[in-house]
Parts: C-alpha cells; sequence; structure tokens
C-alpha cells in the first residue's frame, strides 16, 4: 500500500529536534515556523502530504505564523484535546486509503496507530530522513548548478 500521509506531533517533533531553532523555547511560534518551513522542503521533495498537528491549548500562535497549503496542513487541538487524539483519528480515517505514518515519541500514540493499521517512526529517526532528504537535494542542486556553469563557461 502507498503513503498516503505523514502526520505529525509538532510538540514531540519540536522537541528532539534541537537543532531546529536554536536558543528558542520549543513552544515559540519561530520554532513552529522553522519546523513548518522544513517540513515544507521535505514535502517538496518527497511529494506526501504532511499534517502538521499542534497542542493548541499551549501554544500562542502569532498572526504572521504559516498557514495550511495543499501538501502541508497545519492543525491546532482545541482547548481540553490533545494532537495525540487529532492523530489517532486522522490515522483511522486515512487507514481505508493507504499507509499513514505517525511520527511521535509518545509510546501509547504509535501502538495505538499501529493497531489502527499505520506506522509509525520516532522523531530521532524523521529527523535523520529529513536531514537526509534535504542534504540529497543541496548535493543534486551544487551539481546541477556547477555543471549548468561549466557548459556555459565552453559555449
Amino acid at each position: 500500500m502507498a503513503l498516503v500521509r505523514i502526520l505529525v506531533d509538532g510538540f514531540s517533533l519540536l522537541h528532539a529536534w534541537p537543532a531546529l531553532a536554536p536558543g528558542s523555547p520549543r513552544h515559540s511560534s519561530i520554532a513552529r515556523e522553522e519546523l513548518i518551513h522544513r517540513l515544507t522542503q521535505y514535502h517538496d521533495i518527497i511529494g506526501t502530504p504532511i499534517t502538521i498537528v499542534f497542542d493548541g491549548a499551549r501554544s500562542s500562535r502569532g498572526p504572521e505564523e504559516p498557514t495550511s497549503t495543499a501538501g502541508v496542513e497545519i492543525l491546532y487541538s482545541r482547548v481540553g484535546q490533545t494532537a495525540d487524539q487529532i492523530i489517532e483519528r486522522a490515522a483511522a480515517r486515512l487507514a481505508a486509503y493507504g499507509e499513514v505514518l505517525v511520527v511521535s515519541n509518545d509510546g501509547a500514540e504509535q501502538q495505538t496507530v499501529v493497531s489502527l493499521g499505520g506506522t509509525n517512526s520516532t522523531c530521532e529517526a524523521f529527523i535523520q530522513l529529513v536531514d537526509s532528504a534535504l542534504a540529497d537535494l543541496e548535493r543534486e542542486v551544487r551539481a546541477h548548478n556547477q555543471k549548468e556553469r561549466t557548459r556555459f563557461r565552453t559555449h
């Protein structure tokens, strides 16, 4: 079955990724914006839609924060609701359409997702995947640019 969506526990991933927005609190709008930016780049490489879910009750959203796009959806839970609940409900609904990958370090959430037919990834493994894909893209772009510079110098 094909991967139809990646569901990300936003704050779980932020806490596991200290290199992202260093010096900024993990719940800050700066850290969230950097996470959204990095996952948007990753989406552009892989093409699989990504949903990032934040616990809304714990976050103060800035007026300039990025909004959802067709490829990267950004959700905030309501008061009395957790990101985990949204992720689990989405995983259950999307299972009929294909494989869903959930990114979280919450063991209970991982077990629930697997019982619903999804797969899971620890935040650390996902960070390595994203960093590797972005590094590969950067190398490809650099090689392409070098090739083009060389081609235009010889003409």
